[in-house]
């Protein structure tokens, strides 16, 4: 049902792909959104390149992209558009980063598409048809204990302003289990759990366009997303647990000991 929509999706993470690696090339205009926070010409050029596609695929969609490209319509579709997760790592020439792309319609996700182009990995869902890594289906761990468990986590770029900073999670889980992992990569980190290179993620004061696709990639996978006191997850709240599924209520526990 959704599949010409997937490709236009796939089709768009490739072409940003192909930016951001060009960019690495040459140097590069960085903005400062925040004291931490950055923006560059890169980010800009992959959001006008998808956002170009995509609107001129389907004119009527509204588009919600990082960056503030693209028309609002009140349409019952709604691209959700991060041009360039992991601007910071692009900045220093870290290899991590991605486009991420999914679709809203009637207000569920319904396609997911995240292209890490230094690996060359396209992670691809659809809802009720799976989710794939270039092409092969994927599944979530096996993994049963937070003890035996690689887990992942990030910072937001508000973490000296506020409190609620996610340290007191980190070094809980640090003593639980048997890794830690930030990436700085939200989207990434998602597909991870995916395709069970992690057992477990969890953040705080993530944005839609972080966790948009790698929701339904995570989900088609046979994973879990919650809240971190188990409600039901929707893009637009701040707190995420995602897991194999097996770890979940082990990592709310966890997590309940630093609320």
């Amino acid at each position: 049902m959704f599949q010409d929509f997937l490709k236009i999706a796939e089709a768009a993470c490739r072409k940003s792909g192909e930016i951001q690696r060009e960019g690495l090339k040459g140097a590069l205009n960085i903005v400062h959104k925040g004291e931490i926070n950055l923006v560059t010409d890169v980010d800009h050029a992959c959001e006008k390149e998808i956002v170009s596609l995509i609107q001129g695929t389907f004119p009527d969609h509204d588009i919600l992209a990082e960056e503030g490209s693209g028309i609002r319509k009140d349409s019952e579709y709604k691209w959700i558009i991060d041009p360039l997760d992991g601007t910071t790592n692009y900045a220093h020439g870290y290899p991590l980063f991605c486009t991420s792309i999914a679709l809203e319609y009637q207000g569920e996700i319904v396609v997911g598409a995240v292209y890490e182009p230094n690996l060359d990995e396209m992670y691809l869902a659809e809802k009720g048809a799976g989710a794939a890594c270039n092409g092969r289906a994927i599944k979530v761990s096996t993994v049963s204990k937070i003890s035996q468990s690689m887990l992942c986590t990030g910072f937001a770029y508000n973490l000296r302003e506020t409190t609620n900073n996610n340290f007191n999670h980190f070094q809980n889980f640090l003593l639980k289990s048997q890794a830690v992992r930030r990436d700085g990569v939200a989207a990434v980190d998602l597909c991870y759990v995916a395709m069970g290179r992690y057992d477990g993620f969890w953040e705080l004061n993530l944005f839609p366009w972080d966790v948009a696709a790698g929701l339904i990639i995570l989900s088609e996978a046979g994973g879990k997303v919650s809240t971190f006191t188990g409600q039901k997850f929707d893009i637009y709240q701040k707190d995420i647990l995602a897991t194999n599924g097996l770890v979940h209520q082990e990592m709310m526990k966890v997590l309940a000991a630093g609320l």
